[in-house]
């Protein structure tokens, strides 16, 4: 079971990192289509060049953060219990791993960047970044908490959003010039990072669906209708959220496009 500001935090992330890389690889390929490259991280313009690895110091600091919540603060520091790891803090645990790993990506990202001795290409990266969201999804899927009705549909749905993640990023390096690839893993990140905000909202918020309710670790729902109801209205919850992200996508390659001045219109 988790909470509703375990789910924001990383929801915050991986929202703010999927809609960067978005607008990012919208307007790289607007740009230039021709020399278009896959990326794992892009670098944010302006202030004569202070905030350009902004992004990959919000994926290590984000994710340290973040880290410390799950290994320090909502564990006591109670990590044994009688020699052995306390049980009952195994999902804090398991936690902690998935984020150690986005904070190594970013990480190894940026002394790639930074020092000279270390110039990782970007299929290494992509590779690196597929391995984050690998531990990731086989967290998640192999779960120590057991995850049952209404929140195991949520998770079943995240799952399958981390899955893309990383199909995605795996296909980044074998597919260095494709702009769908790109934005395909941008789409993937949004979308994750929009759903860990619907699950905080539903399950953990205001939202519950009706004859649903939270009892301690447990959603509990009173007749096995209210629960395929609450399935149901997920399923329109992914629906919207996709069909926003996608439109939200068609939007910024229009501006971009109109803004660069190289909107094609063909003539048949």
């Amino acid at each position: 079971m988790g909470s509703f500001i375990g789910h924001v935090l990383p929801g915050t992330l991986f929202l703010l990192v999927g809609a960067w890389h978005i607008w990012s690889s919208v307007v790289r390929y607007a740009s230039d289509p021709q020399s278009f490259r896959v990326r794992v991280w892009n670098p944010v313009p302006g202030f004569d060049g202070k905030i350009k690895y902004l992004e990959l110091y919000l994926i290590v600091i984000g994710g340290f953060i973040d880290l410390c919540i799950e290994l320090l603060f909502a564990t006591h520091f109670k990590f044994f219990v009688h020699g052995v790891l306390d049980p009952s803090h195994m999902n804090n645990f398991e936690h902690s791993g998935m984020l150690l790993m986005f904070f190594i990506l970013g990480v190894i990202t940026l002394l790639s960047e930074k020092i000279s001795f270390l110039p990782l290409p970007e299929g290494a990266l992509c590779f690196i970044a597929a391995a984050a969201f690998c531990a990731e999804y086989l967290l998640f899927y192999f779960h120590s908490t057991t995850h049952k009705g209404l929140e195991g549909y949520y998770h079943i749905i995240l799952v399958l959003l981390i899955a893309l993640c990383l199909s995605s990023s795996l296909a980044g390096a074998l597919f260095p010039t494709s702009f769908p690839v790109d934005l395909c893993n941008g789409i993937a990140i949004t979308l994750q990072g929009l759903w860990f905000y619907q699950t905080a909202f539903t399950l953990y918020g205001p939202m519950m669906p009706s004859g649903c309710r939270l009892k301690g670790d447990d959603i509990l729902c009173h007749l096995i209708s209210y629960q395929v109801r609450g399935e149901l209205l997920a399923n329109f919850q992914l629906f919207v959220m996709v069909l926003g992200v996608l439109v939200a996508v068609v939007i910024s390659y229009v501006f971009s496009a109109s803004r660069l001045g190289i909107l094609i219109v063909r003539v048949d």
